[in-house]
Order: C-alpha cells, then sequence, then structure tokens
C-alpha cells in the first residue's frame, strides 16, 4: 500500500511537457499583449505631438497673420511696403523694403509680416522696446514712427534644422538680421496661399504681383508635421488635399486654417 501510494503522487513526463508548452503559451500571450499596447501607446503619443505641433504652429502663425498691416491708434498713417509678402517654396530675404526669395529644399513657403510694434501689441524688451517673434528688441526703423512704435518684420518658414535633422518652424525677426531660430519641431512644410481683394480663388505667392500683396484680404494657412519613424509606410492627405502614400515610413497630418487680414479688409472697404 505503501509503494502504490508513492507512484501514485509522481507526474509523468507527459504532463510535464503539458504544463511547459502552457508556460510558453501563457508567456508568448503577455509577450504579445505588451508588445501590441506598447505599439499603440507610442502611436497615440505620436499622434498627440503631431497634433499638438500643428495647432501650435497654425495658433502661432495665424496670430501674427491677423497682426498683419497693424498700427496703433497713436501713431499717424504711414508709408511702408505691404504688410505681407510671401513666396512659393522659398523663404523671403533680402532688406525689408525689397523682399525677394531663396528655394527651399523642403518646398514650404514662406511668408514676411510687417506691422508696427509697441508695448501693447508685442512683448516688451528688458529695455521697454517692442520685439519681434524671437523676442528681440526693435529699434526705431521708420522715421514717420518717431518713438510711438517700430516697424516689425517677422518672417517664417520651415526646413530641416542642421543639428537634429528634424523639420522645424523658423523665425525670423529684424530686431537681429540673420538670427532664424526655430519655434516648432515638427513641421515639414507651409502651404500658403492668398485672397486678392476682388479675386475668386486663391493664388499661390508666385501668382500674386507686386502691387496686388497690398490688396491681401485672407490667407489659407496649411502646415504639414512629419512624427516618428513607424514600421511602414503610411498614407496622408497633404496641403493640397490629395492621398499621397510617405516617402518613408513616418506619419505625417495635415492642418488647415483661413486667416481673415483684418487690417486690410478694413484699408480697403
Amino acid at each position: 500500500m505503501m509503494r502504490r501510494a508513492s507512484l501514485a503522487s509522481g507526474h509523468t513526463l507527459l504532463e510535464f511537457v503539458i504544463a511547459i508548452a502552457l508556460g510558453l503559451v501563457v508567456t508568448a500571450g503577455v509577450v504579445a499583449l505588451y508588445t501590441s499596447q506598447r505599439t499603440a501607446f507610442g502611436h497615440a503619443s505620436d499622434a498627440l505631438r503631431i497634433r499638438d505641433a500643428g495647432l501650435s504652429a497654425l495658433t502661432l502663425l495665424g496670430q501674427q497673420l491677423q497682426m498683419a498691416g497693424f498700427v496703433p491708434a497713436d501713431v499717424e498713417r504711414f508709408s511702408v511696403p505691404p504688410p505681407l509678402f510671401g513666396c512659393s517654396g522659398g523663404r523671403p530675404t533680402g532688406a525689408d523694403s525689397s523682399s525677394a526669395c531663396e528655394t527651399l529644399p523642403s518646398h514650404s513657403d514662406g511668408v514676411a509680416v510687417r506691422y508696427v510694434g509697441d508695448n501693447v501689441s508685442t512683448w516688451p524688451s528688458a529695455t521697454g522696446q517692442s520685439t519681434d517673434c524671437l523676442g528681440q528688441a526693435v529699434t526705431s526703423n521708420n522715421a514717420a514712427l518717431g518713438t510711438q512704435g517700430v516697424q516689425v518684420v517677422n518672417r517664417y518658414f520651415a526646413r530641416l534644422s542642421s543639428s537634429t535633422g528634424e523639420p522645424e518652424l523658423y523665425c525670423e525677426g529684424n530686431g537681429k538680421a540673420g538670427s532664424a531660430q526655430p519655434l516648432v519641431e515638427g513641421v515639414e512644410r507651409v502651404r500658403l496661399r492668398y485672397w486678392v481683394a476682388g479675386g475668386v480663388s486663391a493664388l499661390d505667392a508666385s501668382a500674386v504681383t507686386a502691387d496686388q500683396w497690398a490688396k491681401v484680404i485672407a490667407v489659407d494657412l496649411c502646415v504639414l508635421v512629419r512624427g516618428a519613424p513607424q514600421a511602414r509606410r503610411l498614407r496622408y492627405v497633404d496641403c493640397d488635399g490629395a492621398s499621397v502614400l510617405g516617402v518613408d515610413t513616418r506619419a505625417r497630418q495635415a492642418f488647415w486654417r483661413r486667416v481673415a487680414i483684418r487690417n486690410q479688409a478694413e484699408d480697403l472697404l
């Protein structure tokens, strides 16, 4: 009787193999669940970063476009270049009074926004001066303004960072020429189309004539934001509304907004 009890309490090789197999199945399930959850979390985080960058860029550019042509009430009218100047597939360069375009490898559009700054329309510097998009003090640059305000010129465009290799939205202010700095990471392209008073459709910058820049009353703004690499190439809708297969495995999303140039519209009424 003692011998039979001892034999009955042992495990066979078959039972041992079955137990190991069940353990491996459970472990594989846990690993697969962890991997899928980690991948889903990564995609969700990347989508959130893309959305945050896109909305930040839209807000920043939209606010600046709305400032175009602004003149404080205590500054009398004066003669300056048009409030806006844009480039198709390039960035504005040259003197503020005679802007030109420099082609960008990113094919991103660029725009120069001009308005009169004071301590209300811009954040004052430590010395109480008006500032540009980078917080740099802008000194008086138009005799007609006297000490009441200064002409602020901010130039926006998107390009790859030379240090990180990531696309970014840049701004160069006239507080310090040649001092373009990144503002929003991930912005791969800026697309701008302009509505001219009396026009029936929006125009690319290359189609806007020199005398029409003073008649722009609205801008169709789009920013294309690039995310982190994924497992495969993904489709996205670009700034022209076309469905495009990505050239790499990075996720992309376009964000749109139409901005009224309020100061211009008032002048043209």
